[in-house]
């Protein structure tokens, strides 16, 4: 009779996906009956009401026949506090909301599972506060380290970026929250964003700026997407049929809406005709907007056709029916334990140990009896700061305060400022409010660090500094910190520097001067418990730098070839050589190369090998290895596999990364890993043909710690 049982059980469970696809398929075409239905029903002028903003972050919706609006949150470091027109603060007691570390804190932990937690949480937050499209994740490409929006978007790899961003969709849409990825496209520098125009080689972009995207809308099925305030070819996003109707409605068969960018909408007609479909902003009056009163007047001019206005409205409500009009929607929870323990395990796992050459770290506690802490960037708190999004934090663990948790309580912590990190600017004009060194800071953190054991020097950027509506203008650090640093290390050799940042910074001179150096991000409201358990060793550091540290800023690629900030008119000049592609290709040394990053145990690679010796195009290549670690600590390794072309037909980078995991290793241990990589994913784009190509021959597989450092390499043949 068991005999009998199992294969009708078996056979039931093959079933399985059978009945969901037909359930599926069910379920969209009565959404879709029921769309077709609504929208027979509006009037032109309802169905106008839909496509515009009516509040800095709401639209309409038609109360006659109970269809709501959609109420928007600027993501992507939490859910924002809520606003009044104007922008001021609307000064709740229920706005608050958890901090989630920053986009290439995200990143630098190479963990796609973190950033699936990192969107569930954020949805069910933002579910909590009735914020049905969540402006997130960012992702755009991380082309010159001086870009204000670097500590916001993820890396500058297409590939870390889509296995990143795809989990975030995934996890924010799990909540029947709707993912708004942005920004579409090349939106890569915030200087002369409003107006300048991207001049690019198609295969450049097919290959480097356009697939996190693809990925977030074929793999994610991302319901939402933002245009990009900048031209490409001379055509304003927001209105570039090429973008929206040719390669997202088209090639890609997005379903959802695409929303400008607040004030980043620049015609009726065109818009409308080219893809667009809502149109946000954030200064009355709402019915002058060129999606309100101006398309309806085009509707009945006949400039835009009914039919186009049919499927704006489509979409719109098939957003509604994922979100505000789902079925079993869950209820949402705001600033939960398990939230704050999200936002623990991603600031843990994103810290890069830099440098730690005389073992200075993990600290031994027992042995220290006095600690100075100094810098500003130990009582720093970053929820809020600069110009874009920002997060009203329940709470924030500043560095200082991790510490004060952490340490032994034996152990003397003493806290000298040694700077202030004022950055202000003022609308309207050029003018910024800078604050510079201060000798007599300066003179209190040195006299503090020489009558202390050892020294941690907190020093680097902050949320002020680097932000949304501007770039940097070179890579130093701010603040007159330098003549800090130097004054703390010639009073207490024993020091260690962390460097607090969302973007490279030119700390040469540290990494010269100081035995030990960490890097710290914008790490949310955990930052200080999480930092602490990495100084003390309760966490071994696992990040990995998602992004190059120029040697000099001239060595990266746009600055080398003068190709930023453009005026009117911006040309990437590098073509597909961007990042690490760059510095590897033209064998520059960086400062610190992408995927760099140390621990405080050693693994060793060994034993590479691949399943075949030869694939053909549809053929997914494996490959195995060994990792043992043989240090004293358990920990974290991130195993990166890059591909090499040897004789290539045309240009190629000296390699690419196609895959990676993060794989824990105790100490002693020894563990098999396994990569995969499909042999379609080792095509370039060909410009003449329009079409990605696999060219046959030999290839490299190389596997290690970083871009620079490859422990393993083995060749196949592609067929």
């Amino acid at each position: 009779m068991k005999r009998k049982v199992l294969p009708i059980l078996v056979s039931l469970l093959l079933l399985i996906p059978t009945c969901f696809v037909i359930a599926q398929s069910k379920n969209d075409q009565a959404t879709k009956q029921k769309i077709t239905a609504i929208v027979k029903q509006l009037t032109l002028e309802e169905k106008i009401a839909l496509l515009h903003a009516n509040g800095i972050f709401g639209t309409a919706g038609v109360p006659r026949l109970n269809i709501p609006g959609l109420m928007t949150d600027d993501g992507p470091l939490g859910v924002r506090e809520d606003v009044l027109e104007g922008w001021g603060s609307a000064n709740l007691k229920t706005d608050s909301a958890t901090f989630f570390p920053n986009g290439s804190a995200l990143a630098a932990t190479w963990n796609p599972a973190l950033s699936y937690n990192y969107g569930h949480d954020m949805g069910e937050e933002a579910r909590a506060r009735k914020k049905y499209i969540m402006l997130a994740p960012a992702f755009n490409i991380a082309r010159t380290p001086l870009n204000g929006r670097t500590y916001e978007y993820l890396s500058e790899d297409p590939f870390l970026n889509a296995k990143m961003a795809v989990q975030s969709v995934k996890g924010i849409q799990s909540q029947h929250i709707a993912a708004c990825v942005k920004h579409y496209a090349l939106n890569n520098q915030e200087i002369e964003r409003d107006r300048v125009s991207v001049e690019i080689d198609e295969r450049a972009m097919q290959e480097i700026y356009l697939p996190a995207f693809k990925a977030t809308i074929m793999e994610g099925n991302a319901w939402t997407i933002m245009s990009a305030y900048n031209k490409l070819r001379g055509v304003y996003c927001s209105e570039n049929e090429y973008l929206l109707k040719t390669i997202l409605k088209g090639q890609w068969g997005f379903k959802g809406i695409v929303i400008s960018d607040w004030g980043g909408t620049h015609s009726t007609v065109t818009a409308a005709n080219n893809g667009l479909d809502l149109e946000m902003g954030s200064r009355p009056p709402y019915n002058t907007y060129y999606f309100a009163d101006p398309l309806l007047k085009a509707v009945k001019e006949g400039k835009v056709s009914t039919a186009t206005i049919d499927e704006k409205v489509g979409r719109i409500l098939w957003v509604m029916y994922h979100t505000t009009l789902s079925e079993n929607s869950p209820t949402g929870s705001i600033n939960t334990a398990a939230h704050s323990k999200t936002a623990y395990e991603i600031a843990s796992e994103s810290v890069v140990l830099l440098k730690n050459e005389k073992h200075m770290l993990p600290l031994n506690t027992a042995k220290i009896k006095s600690i100075a802490v100094i810098g500003d960037n130990a009582i720093h708190t970053n929820h809020l700061g600069g110009f874009g999004a920002g997060v009203k934090a329940k709470y924030e663990i500043t560095p200082l305060k991790g510490l004060e948790n952490k340490l032994d309580k034996n152990t003397t912590i003493k806290f000298a400022q040694g700077y202030k990190g004022i950055y202000k600017t003022f609308w309207g004009s050029n003018k910024t409010e800078i604050s510079k060194a201060d000798p007599a800071l300066i003179a209190e953190a040195a006299a503090l660090a020489k009558s202390s054991e050892l020294t941690l020097l907190f020093v680097g950027g902050n949320r002020d500094y680097e932000s949304e509506s501007r770039d940097r203008s070179d890579l130093s650090l701010p603040f007159g910190q330098d003549a800090l640093i130097d004054a703390v290390l010639a009073a207490n050799p024993n020091t260690i520097i962390v460097v607090t940042g969302g973007a490279p910074y030119a700390i040469n001179k540290i990494k010269e001067q100081s035995s030990t150096i960490v890097w710290n991000w914008y790490n949310g409201s955990e930052n200080g418990n999480a930092l602490a358990d990495v100084l003390i060793g309760k966490v071994n550091p696992s990040g990995k730098m998602p992004f190059t540290f120029p040697a000099d800023l001239k060595e990266s690629p746009a600055h080398a070839l003068n190709a930023y900030p453009g005026d009117s008119v911006v040309t990437y000049k590098e073509g597909i050589l961007v990042g690490y592609r760059w510095f590897d290709t033209k064998k520059i040394t960086p400062l610190y190369p992408f995927g760099y990053g140390l621990s405080y145990t050693n693994y060793v690679y060994a034993g590479l090998k691949t399943d075949k010796a030869t694939y053909k195009s549809k053929e997914i290549i494996t490959a195995t290895l060994n990792i043992s670690n043989t240090g004293n600590y358990s920990g974290k390794e991130i195993v990166q596999l890059y591909v090499s072309k040897p004789n290539s037909s045309v240009e190629r980078a000296a390699k690419e990364l196609k895959a990676f995991t993060k794989v824990l290793v105790n100490k002693g241990g020894k563990m098999e890993v396994k990569l995969t990589v499909p042999v379609k994913d080792l095509a370039y784009f060909d410009n003449k043909s329009a079409s990605w190509i696999v060219e046959p021959g030999t290839y490299k597989i190389l596997v290690g710690s970083s871009s620079a450092k490859i422990d393993q390499i083995v060749s196949i043949i592609i067929q």
